[in-house]
């Protein structure tokens, strides 16, 4: 059966110069994690009223998230979340397991050591997002921490690539372990990937990598890992 969003879970966000963009995220951030649960209904008014922001952003941000297949409308009612299947989320784990882990080991290469305080503190805001239960915060973070280590490779395909394959998770299990001590020990995993890429151990980033993927199918999705 289908629900409408409730007034009291989703972060308020206060306007900024990229308004639209800070709506979308949140929304995708919330939709990914299962905060705004598949076949749910959502309308622009009551996002709006919520996030405390106009229609415009909102509405804006929603035909974004339509295009990338978020979202469908609902004639009269709004929009509603899309189901993406288990087999669908198996297919995006593959093919990111195709492509992250060998990033990663090529990066290990010629990772540049300078960089190393900037994606240490990258790392330190996913393991906060994880340990306050900020999962708007966490995911930002995470996601913005992975583009720049594959950017780092100068191949701007593989991060739209990357990027893409990310936006299509479901992580409907993040909501049930935020701000736990799981979430937190796979957050360092952050930190872990950062000392193997410094130290130029090519075969433990990708080892590492293959793992993180893991967690999508596994403890991010609430189920049980090995």
């Amino acid at each position: 059966m289908s629900t409408t969003t409730s007034p009291g879970s989703l972060q308020r966000i206060e306007p900024t110069e990229s308004l639209r963009e800070r709506v979308r995220r949140a929304l995708v951030a919330a939709i990914v994690t299962g905060e705004l649960a598949p076949n749910q209904l959502v309308s622009v008014p009551t996002l709006a009223t919520r996030f405390n922001v106009s229609a415009t952003p909102v509405r804006e941000a929603i035909l974004e998230l339509e295009k990338s297949g978020y979202v469908e409308p609902v004639r009269n009612k709004g929009f509603r979340i899309t189901v993406v299947s288990e087999e669908s989320l198996r297919h995006v784990a593959s093919v990111r397991l195709m492509i992250e882990p060998t990033c990663m080991e090529r990066l290990a290469a010629s990772f540049p050591k300078s960089a190393l305080s900037e994606l240490r503190g990258g790392a330190d805001r996913i393991v906060e997002g994880a340990r306050t239960g900020d999962l708007v915060a966490y995911l930002e973070a995470d996601t913005a921490f992975h583009v720049r280590l594959t950017a780092m490779l100068g191949n701007p395909i593989a991060v739209d690539i990357v990027s893409d394959l990310r936006s299509r998770a479901r992580l409907l299990g993040l909501s049930a372990i935020a701000g736990t001590s799981r979430l937190v020990e796979s957050a360092h995993e952050h930190h872990e990937l950062l000392e193997l890429l410094s130290s130029g151990d090519g075969a433990g980033a990708r080892a590492l990598m293959e793992r993180h993927i893991g967690h999508s199918l596994g403890l991010w999705a609430g189920h049980a890992e090995a």
